[in-house]
Order: structure tokens, then C-alpha cells, then sequence
């Protein structure tokens, strides 16, 4: 590989990774903040409540696996920030509350994907040589951004969605529901990959991850692409 070559990998990486770093960092410091807004200062005191990414950067999760998996071209890119600690108890209404602290985090993924597609409409105005790199940008924003709320809206243990199911439970339903959080990477992994390969196997097609988590970002692609007046071709 070239010099050329390589800077245009190192392009073409970049739009991908800074896009999911500032998401995923971004999400878990929306954690920190709300906590902290409706009484709990665990994040305050280490911290955590900030919007600089650089404060909640885990090095494996958020900068060396997403960057190899750009570079193999992997069909699936993901990562992971350092998380936010939250005590829910600490909160001033911790059932109402522990709601509001679950949902900023794929809130602000939502916000972020709007934001971003309204900033295509100034693309133009970029310098001619990087107008091709800041669209790019922008457009993995969108994807990753609506991605990452989707995803982390399932109410599947660990994800926010299980704390919103959680706190709408009763108490005894509810301490039962949270103890599956020690089993949520197998119930993810089990649900989005094991469960669909052995379906497949008996002529069951059970593509979870289209269903439940692309064919959303789709419909709220469309439905962002119509309130910014973006035309929106996500790059998947």
C-alpha cells in the first residue's frame, strides 16, 4: 500500500470511528448528567459529567475494536465507552427517575442523528477538498446515532431499555427482572447470533437484528429525512 493509499484508508476509518466515538461517549456522559439533575452525583464526584469524550474513552472499546472492525470491513460495528456510574437509589424519585436516566442515553443518540442530518445542509459551504469527508461523516453519524438508540431502547437486561421495564414493575417482578443483568451478554449474543444460525439450520429464517433493531432505523431514517428536508442515503 501506497502513501495515497494509506492516507485514504486512514480517511475513510476516521469517518467511521469519530462518528461512534462521540456517540457512544456522548450517550454515557447523557447518563451522568441526568443522574446528576435529579439528585444522584455518583458521576458528578468522579467526574463523568462532561461532554468532552475524552473523559469517558475506554481505549479497547471505543478506539481499537471499532477501528478493526472498519478495517476488516466487518458487516457489524460496535463499541462501548467506559459506563457512567449511577446510583438509582440516590435519586429523588427513584422509580420516575431511574426512566429519565435511561432514556437520555438513546436520547441523545436521537438528537445527534437529527442534528447531524440537519448539518448536511451545510455541507456545501465545506471546503471543496473535504465536502466528500464531512458528508461522509455526517451520514455515518446518523446511522450509527440511530443505531446505538435503537439498540440500547431494547428491554432486554443490561441494555437502558430493561431499567425503563424495570422501574414500571412491581418490586418483586422488578429485582427479578434486574438480576437477568448478569446474563445480558449471552441473552444479547443468544437473541442477535446463536438463536437465528440454529433456525436457520432447520429452514426457520429469524433475522432479529433486521427486525428489531434496522428495519427501526430505517422507518426513523425516513421520518428524520422528512422533518430536516435532508435526503438521506445511509451508507448500509
Amino acid at each position: 500500500m501506497n502513501q495515497d493509499q494509506a492516507t485514504l484508508s486512514l480517511l475513510a476509518v476516521s469517518t467511521w470511528v469519530l462518528p461512534l466515538v462521540f456517540a457512544i461517549t456522548l450517550h454515557e456522559a447523557a447518563h451522568g448528567y441526568v443522574a446528576w439533575k435529579l439528585g444522584d452525583d455518583t458521576a458528578k464526584r468522579q467526574n463523568r459529567v462532561s461532554f468532552n469524550p475524552l473523559r469517558h474513552i475506554d481505549l479497547l472499546g471505543t478506539i481499537v475494536i471499532p477501528g478493526l472492525l472498519v478495517l476488516l470491513r466487518f458487516p457489524l460495528i460496535f463499541g462501548w465507552a467506559k459506563p457512567v456510574p449511577v446510583s438509582f437509589a440516590r435519586l429523588r424519585h427513584p422509580r420516575r427517575d431511574a426512566i429519565l436516566v435511561a432514556a437520555a442515553g438513546p436520547g441523545i443518540n436521537f438528537a445527534m442523528a437529527v442534528a447531524a442530518a440537519l448539518s448536511l445542509h451545510l455541507v456545501p459551504l465545506a471546503p471543496a477538498g473535504a465536502a466528500e469527508w464531512v458528508e461522509s461523516n455526517l451520514l455515518n453519524a446518523i446511522f450509527i446515532n440511530l443505531l446505538l438508540g435503537v439498540f440500547n431502547g431494547l428491554p432486554l437486561p443490561p441494555l437502558d431499555g430493561s431499567r425503563v421495564v424495570a422501574s414500571l414493575l412491581p418490586g418483586s417482578l422488578s429485582r427479578r427482572f434486574l438480576d437477568l443483568d448478569a446474563y445480558g451478554l449471552w441473552i444479547v449474543l443468544g437473541l442477535f447470533f446463536a438463536l437465528p444460525l440454529i433456525l436457520e439450520r432447520v429452514g426457520i429464517n429469524f433475522n432479529a437484528f433486521y427486525w428489531l433493531i434496522l428495519a427501526p432505523v430505517d422507518w426513523l431514517t425516513e421520518i428524520i429525512a422528512g422533518l430536516t428536508m435532508t435526503r438521506i442515503i445511509l451508507p448500509v
